[in-house]
């Protein structure tokens, strides 16, 4: 019996890439995908890659015979479909926006969904707040130090995004022809994503309480997420990789190398890789995922393995493109 799948705002670039990786998974069938604005319109007309893939089309309808939902809509969307769309009662919400992940938000109702951090709780959940691609690309790099309480000074993050992650809608900065041969800073030190973190690092380690400097980017690539980042820490080069290689070594996806690490390592896949350096008193992290896999989709896809009993690994055995 396969699990039925429904998706709200299947036109966007989340609900894309939850398309493609639940048409091929192995254990769902896709209900109904729904879109205001493609009402009627087949699926591989707007993703156009998916052509021949399916004939499913968007509809305006909803329909309580499914088993989980996926909300892929704007952030302060989905609580907005919720108030208007009451849900049936037994129904699992994945929530791809940011509208549920702050506790002060969530309640305790809602699950963070950072299966590194919460995969016991994620089991029994209902309602899971997918985690921001910054945030997970940045936590998996501070988890194991948080918990451990090893993060005793402020942190320095710089990290760069792919165009995907402003989401489909056009602006000034996502036109080609500014972002081609361009790199920028955006909301420095006051980027949204910063909360979600320090939450999640206070759950691990209620003593932290260090400043976290981060300078987000955006990168002239379309897809990927590349975090640098440093602390003053004690450990040696040896104790942090053995550190980072005890904490991730249940987790399938989020793989710790003695290497230096680059993007397309990671682009097209669901893993995180993590490259951990010592430079005099600092330690040093490197940090990359696929924003849109990751860092969204993806990660929402584990969830729902993780939900229902399935191998976390199902449906998301991904091909990186090397070159």
């Amino acid at each position: 019996m396969k699990i039925k799948a429904g998706i709200i705002g299947g036109a966007g670039y989340t609900g894309g890439e939850m398309l493609r990786l639940l048409i091929n998974h192995p254990s769902v069938d896709i209900a109904f995908v729904h879109s205001n604005s493609n009402t009627g319109n087949l699926i591989s007309d707007v993703h156009t890659d998916l052509l021949g893939d399916t004939d499913l089309r968007f509809t305006g309808e909803l329909s309580d015979d499914i088993e989980v939902l996926f909300l892929c809509v704007g952030h302060g969307d989905a609580k907005k479909f919720l108030a208007a769309n009451p849900i049936a009662a037994g129904i699992k919400i994945i929530d791809l926006s940011q509208d549920f992940r702050l506790k002060a938000a969530a309640g305790e109702d809602w699950v963070y969904g950072l299966p590194e951090l919460n995969r016991e709780r994620i089991k029994t959940a209902n309602f899971i707040a997918n985690p921001g691609c910054f945030a997970t690309c940045i936590q998996l790099g501070l988890l194991p130090l948080a918990a451990k309480g090893l993060l005793k000074n402020e942190v320095h993050i710089n990290a760069t995004t792919g165009s995907t992650g402003a989401g489909q809608s056009l602006a000034a900065t996502s036109h080609f022809s500014w972002r081609n041969n361009n790199l920028s800073v955006y909301k420095a030190f006051e980027h949204q994503h910063l909360n979600e973190i320090g939450e999640t690092l206070l759950q691990l380690d209620a003593n932290f309480d260090e400043v976290l400097n981060f300078i987000p980017q955006r990168g002239d690539f379309t897809r990927g997420i590349l975090a640098a980042m440093y602390v003053e820490s004690d450990l040696t080069a040896e104790e942090a990789q053995t550190l980072y290689e005890d904490y991730y070594a249940a987790h399938p996806f989020t793989h710790v190398s003695k290497k230096n690490i680059d993007l397309k390592q990671v682009v097209n896949t669901n893993k995180g890789l993590v490259h951990v350096e010592k430079h005099g008193n600092k330690l040093f992290v490197v940090s990359i995922i696929d924003n849109l896999l990751k860092g969204a989709s993806g990660q929402a896809v584990q969830n729902m393995n993780l939900i229902f009993g399935l191998e976390e690994r199902q449906g998301l055995a991904l091909k990186a493109a090397g070159f």
